[in-house]
C-alpha cells in the first residue's frame, strides 16, 4: 500500500518524458532510418539539432526507467547513480550518432560532427544556398576554420546540465513520495522552474540561434537573451548544487552554489570562444562591451559571470529565510 503513490509517480514520470521526447527522439528515427536505406542523410532531410538532444532524451528516458532500481539498490545516493548510468548513455549515443551519421549536400559528403559545427557557424536563414559564401560576410574569420572537437565542448556542458537537473527534479521527487522526507520540496520546486526554463532557452537557441546574423556584434535582441542564457545556465547549475546541503552553514547553503554558478557561467563563456577561435560576441560598442586589456573578457561579460552569482546567491538567502 505504502508503494502505489510511488508506482503512479514512477508512470506517470515514464510517461510524461516520453511524450514531451516525441520530437527528438522521432529526429533520430528518422536520421538512423535514412542511414539504414541510404547510407546517408541528405541536407534537405537532416532534423535540426538531432544531437545533443536525442541522446539527451535516450539517457533521461533510460535513468528514468531505472528510477526504481536506483533508489533501491543506491538509496540516498539514487540520483548519483542515476544520473552517472544517464552521462554514460548520453555520451554513448552522442559519439554514436556523430561518427556514423552522415550528412550529403549535393556532392558534399561529412560527417555527423563536422555538420553540426558548420550549423553553429551559419544562421537558421543562412543554411539555403547562399550559406557557402556566408564566411566571407563577417568581421572576422571566425567562421568554418579547420574543424576543432573542442567546439562542443559547451554543447557537452549544457548537455549534462540538462541531464543531471531533470534527473535531480525526477529523482528527488520521487524519493520525497517514497520516503515521506519534504525537506528538499521548496529547492527541488526552485531546480524544476530553473531547469525547464533553461530547456526552453536551449530550444530557442536551436531554431532560431537568437536571432544572430554571423557578426561577431550581434543585435539588442539578441545580446538579451544571451545574457539571459548564461545567467540561467549558472543559476540552473548554482540551484543544483545548493539544493543538496540546505539549512546548513551559510558558506555551503549560499556562497558554494553561488561560486558554483559563477564558474559555470565562466566555463560556457570558455566553450564561446573556443567555438569562435579565440573571440566572444558582442553586445554593443563602447568600453563595457569592448574587450579588457590583456583579457578577452569585456566588463559586460564579467558582470553576467558576477549576475549569475549574485542571483543563486539571493535565491538561496529567500529559501533559508523561508525554513
Amino acid at each position: 500500500m505504502k508503494d502505489k503513490p510511488f508506482s503512479r509517480y514512477y508512470l506517470l514520470s515514464c510517461i510524461s518524458v516520453l511524450i514531451v521526447s516525441y520530437y527528438p527522439l522521432s529526429m533520430g528515427v528518422r536520421v538512423i532510418t535514412s542511414m539504414i536505406a541510404d547510407g546517408t542523410v541528405t541536407k534537405e532531410n537532416y532534423p535540426k539539432y538531432i544531437i545533443p538532444y536525442t541522446p539527451i532524451c535516450i539517457a533521461i528516458i533510460v535513468s528514468v526507467i531505472l528510477m526504481p532500481l536506483c533508489i533501491n539498490l543506491f538509496k540516498r545516493f539514487a540520483l548519483l547513480g542515476g544520473a552517472s548510468i544517464a552521462t554514460g548513455i548520453f555520451f554513448a549515443a552522442e559519439f554514436l550518432f556523430e561518427r556514423k551519421v552522415v550528412i550529403s549536400k549535393t556532392e558534399t559528403v561529412t560527417k555527423l560532427e563536422d555538420w553540426q559545427m558548420y550549423m553553429c557557424y551559419i544562421p537558421p536563414e543562412g543554411w539555403g544556398e547562399t550559406a557557402t559564401t556566408y564566411k566571407t560576410q563577417t568581421a572576422v574569420d571566425i567562421l568554418m576554420g579547420d574543424y576543432n572537437p573542442a567546439f562542443k565542448l559547451h554543447f557537452y556542458m549544457i548537455s549534462v546540465l540538462l541531464i543531471i537537473t531533470i534527473l535531480n527534479c525526477l529523482y528527488g521527487f520521487g524519493q520525497m513520495v517514497k520516503n515521506g522526507e519534504k525537506k528538499r520540496l521548496k529547492s527541488l520546486i526552485l531546480q524544476s522552474v530553473c531547469s525547464f526554463a533553461f530547456l526552453g532557452l536551449c530550444v530557442l537557441a536551436c531554431f532560431t540561434a537568437f536571432w544572430r546574423d554571423g557578426s561577431v556584434q550581434v543585435s539588442l535582441l539578441s545580446a538579451t537573451l544571451m545574457a539571459a542564457f548564461f545567467i540561467l545556465f549558472g543559476v540552473t547549475c548554482g540551484v543544483f548544487v545548493g539544493s543538496f546541503p540546505l539549512e546548513k552553514r551559510k558558506f555551503f547553503s549560499i556562497w558554494i552554489p553561488s561560486i558554483a554558478a559563477s564558474i559555470m557561467t565562466f566555463l560556457m563563456y570558455i566553450g564561446e570562444m573556443i567555438l569562435l577561435n579565440g573571440h566572444l560576441y558582442r553586445f554593443s560598442v563602447g568600453f563595457i562591451f569592448s574587450g579588457l586589456p590583456g583579457i578577452i573578457f569585456a566588463p559586460i561579460d564579467l558582470l553576467i559571470i558576477l549576475a549569475a552569482a549574485c542571483m543563486t546567491a539571493l535565491i538561496f538567502i529567500s529559501l533559508e529565510r523561508s525554513y
